[in-house]
């Protein structure tokens, strides 16, 4: 299926049913008064997350979206039948916005699976003419007509929810990282722009806590005017609690190993400041090319920066492990969901994934 994040629908909640004209027509009773009924209320349209969900491709085909409509009173004082409520499920992560006269409002954002919005509530069903009889107007002959429903035309945005977001050129073997951490398989060659889409893997400990970790396709110089394949990708990681940005050996300059974090760095305050100010977690990939003096070379130079530059090979899993447990570490520290040394290092093992 193929991945969208952007979807434009427009959606109605149900009419109201009519109430009912109707007057006793009974055996011996020649003066019958009004018993008309009143009509039911119109379904009412909700939004609701789903984590089975991974794309907004079903919004590309289906564009209207109608809750069903309250049935009218009966004679006899029998109500209508209420309309049937509608719910939309939509992927964890999507927002919704109301779009009205060019200016959108944000409706709900969606971030917990199974958190559901009331987005238009149905129309109340009119009253029937027994509702209209007093002293003075013993046989109303009208009722009230069911109230009309909502309409809203919506602009769905989906933002990937995910612990970790995967950074780097295109082809710095973020994918294959992805598919070594976790079971994900996502597709992986050895050319420009293989990952046109987020792919997501789903990694977890011995404890069964899960890690998810969002491969984001590949960035360019100038991505942030539209260049390769844009910056449109990097709202999927607005929502991570770090960055993993991830060079390619073949990408760099011996003399300047490191200048390529400094172009990543220069994109996504381009995009966003906050967002570049992140806690970043820098690795270097595909050192299995490197000869050993020119390896020896880079633990130098890497030696030398304040922070950490993991050394790795996904391919053959080398320093992986290293790699994954800064990972774990920034994770738990910044989820705060296990007290300090309570449950000591942690070793991740590879479980299902979900690739979008």
């Amino acid at each position: 299926m193929r991945f969208v994040d952007e979807a434009e629908i427009t959606v109605r909640s149900g009419k109201g049913g009519d109430g009912c004209v109707s007057f006793r027509r009974e055996r011996f009773i020649p003066k019958g008064g009004p018993d008309g009924g009143d009509g039911g209320a119109g379904g009412s349209l909700y939004v609701q997350a789903d984590h089975g969900l991974l794309t907004l491709y079903d919004f590309k085909r289906k564009r209207l979206f109608a809750a069903e409509n309250g049935r009218p009173g009966m004679g006899g004082q029998r109500f209508g039948r209420s309309g049937k409520d509608l719910v939309i499920y939509l992927p964890v992560g999507t927002q919704v916005f109301s779009i009205q006269d060019g200016e959108e409002t944000l409706l709900a954002d969606l971030v917990q699976a199974g958190q559901k919005v009331l987005l238009a509530a149905g129309g109340r069903g009119g009253k029937g003419n027994s509702h209209f009889k007093s002293s003075t107007m013993r046989a109303p002959r009208f009722a009230q007509p069911g109230e009309e429903g909502l309409e809203l035309r919506l602009r769905l945005h989906l933002k990937i929810l995910a612990d970790a977001g995967l950074l780097g050129f295109p082809n710095a073997g973020k994918s294959t990282l992805v598919s070594v951490i976790s079971a994900a398989r996502p597709k992986i060659g050895s050319y420009p722009f293989t990952t046109i889409n987020p792919n997501l893997g789903v990694v977890r400990d011995e404890h069964d806590t899960l890690m998810v970790v969002a491969d984001i396709p590949g960035l360019i110089t100038g991505a942030h005017q539209g260049r390769g394949l844009g910056d449109r990708f990097l709202k999927h990681v607005e929502r991570t609690r770090f960055l993993v940005h991830i060079l390619s050996v073949e990408d760099i300059d011996l003399d300047h190993p490191w200048h390529g974090f400094e172009i990543l760095n220069q994109e996504l305050k381009k995009y966003s400041p906050e967002l570049a100010s992140r806690k970043q977690i820098l690795a270097l990939n595909k050192i299995d090319l490197l000869s050993d003096p020119e390896l020896d070379r880079l633990k130098k130079s890497s030696a030398a920066l304040p922070g950490r530059v993991h050394l790795i090979s996904a391919l053959e899993k080398t320093g992986v492990d290293s790699l994954l447990q800064e990972m774990w570490n920034s994770y738990y520290r910044m989820s705060e969901e296990v007290e300090q040394g309570k449950k000591g290092d942690r070793h991740p093992l590879t479980i299902t994934s979900h690739p979008l």
